[in-house]
């Protein structure tokens, strides 16, 4: 492709550059800067080439990123597993509105998963108006964090019980470390002699783990509709899964959005942590623990007796729940509920971080029946004791409807997180895994139902 390139003279590179800049240039926010990023990646292989890098004009450098560059349709296929919460700014509204923050799981070509926000308005009838969607995507700057060592090898001992080439091999680390300090010492060790095939695999796991930190700026000047959070790590190279948003308030009174999700890179998964205060600026990280090996993983909205509170589904089949010191260390799990009904006998899982209420905490649950079959019910869980069941419906909540089970993944109502608006719950949810919609349920309605279940 580049010998092609290269046997261009200076005005046929101008006059080919200019026809892609007049069909591409208005569907992109700077194009030209994502041309000359791409052709960069790849200085070494035209250096290879004996080609003088820095003697090449710049529209040549701008055509040749052009053939390394491709549009991905980030929401071709499905728009689903939506989550919901309040924003941050709630000025300039009637009474009776509210503004919100909608995610979504995006999935494009190849099943490649990514985050999306849309910001909407609930007025007072509980209508949702959805506001005007950005024209770009707006890729954000990555940077790496600093990294602890103990917590480093800790997480790699839960991956994997034989860790003692990884601790010997990080032993001359410092104690905080540069990710490029690790990656330097895998590539050297890599580089200078044979190591055996085992040895080599924890080598590209530690760089795998350490690469699946990382803290994302958006730029801002960009609308929210235009800010994707796209895999950008090995451990989420094949799609990030049904973020679970939730607007935590700390005992200080301080606020901040957190979000669970999993990681997924084709052959295994990993839960991850997202946290921002202002959705320009998100601090990504995996979460730790014996509490986190699997799917299913949704925050309290607040601490509990000075603790926070998480519910999980280590086991792929129970609900559970746990508290932990820290928001990214997760032990000691106990079972919450287990499948009671037909309906959700194969799994019973959270849709989204429970919802406080003055009766209780309200917990939506995914339940997975014959056909595998989706639905979605409701439990009630003590305030000061959330492992002390209140009720819990017998029938679902919401199923599939027959005009809801045709789709991606067909016969699935799911959700990410729900909030409580105008006395009513607000429930927005996937649609057999291809679109999104939404329901309203009257929440004393709910509440009476839940307290005189068996």
């Amino acid at each position: 492709m580049i010998g092609h390139i290269m046997l261009l003279n200076e005005k046929q590179v101008i006059e080919t550059l200019h026809e892609i800049l007049r069909e591409f240039a208005r569907r992109h926010r700077n194009i030209t800067k994502t041309f000359y990023k791409h052709c960069e990646k790849i200085k070494g292989l035209i250096e290879a080439l004996k080609i003088n890098y820095d003697g090449l004009s710049d529209e040549r450098k701008m055509l040749i990123g052009s053939y390394c560059t491709m549009e991905y349709a980030l929401e071709s296929s499905a728009l689903f597993n939506p989550s919901i919460v309040e924003d941050f700014d709630q000025t300039d509204l009637e009474i009776g509105e509210k503004r919100i923050i909608l995610s979504f799981r995006a999935t494009g070509e190849g099943h490649i998963s990514s985050i999306i926000f849309r910001r909407a308005i609930l007025d007072k009838n509980n209508n949702l108006h959805v506001m005007k969607i950005g024209k770009n995507i707006e890729k954000p700057e990555i940077r790496k964090t600093l990294f602890n060592k103990e917590r480093i090898i800790t997480k790699y001992t839960e991956m994997r019980s034989e860790n003692e080439y990884a601790i010997e091999f990080m032993k001359d680390l410092p104690d905080i470390f540069e990710y490029t300090a690790l990656k330097y010492k895998v590539n050297r060790t890599l580089n200078d002699g044979v190591i055996g095939d085992e040895k080599k695999i924890i080598l590209e796991e530690l760089l795998w783990l350490a690469d699946s930190f990382y803290k994302l700026e958006f730029k801002h000047d960009s609308d929210i509709t235009e800010r994707v959070i796209f895999p950008m790590s090995d451990s989420e190279s094949r799609g990030i899964e049904d973020a679970r948003f939730v607007r935590f308030t700390d005992d200080d009174g301080s606020e901040k959005m957190f979000a669970t999700y999993t990681a997924f890179n084709g052959h295994c998964i990993l839960p991850k942590l997202i946290s921002t205060e202002d959705f320009y600026s998100f601090n990504v990280m995996p979460l730790f623990g014996n509490g986190s090996k699997n799917k299913n993983l949704a925050l309290f909205p607040r601490k509990i007796n000075g603790k926070y509170a998480m519910l999980s589904r280590i086991d792929g089949v129970n609900n559970y729940l746990m508290y932990s010191d820290s928001v990214t260390q997760w032990d000691n799990p106990i079972v919450l509920q287990e499948p009671r009904y037909s309906w959700e006998f194969t799994q019973i899982g959270n849709c989204g971080s429970p919802i406080w209420t003055a009766e209780g905490w309200l917990v939506l649950t995914h339940g997975v029946g014959a056909m595998r079959r989706y639905c979605i019910g409701a439990s009630l869980f003590d305030l000061d004791d959330p492992s002390r069941e209140i009720g819990r419906l017998k029938e679902p909540l919401l199923s599939p409807r027959e005009d809801e089970r045709e789709g991606y993944v067909p016969n699935v109502v799911y959700s990410c997180g729900s909030i409580i608006h105008n006395n009513s719950l607000i429930l927005p949810y996937a649609v057999s895994d291809y679109s999104s919609t939404y329901a309203v349920i009257d929440l004393a309605e709910l509440i009476s139902a839940l307290k005189n279940s068996p």
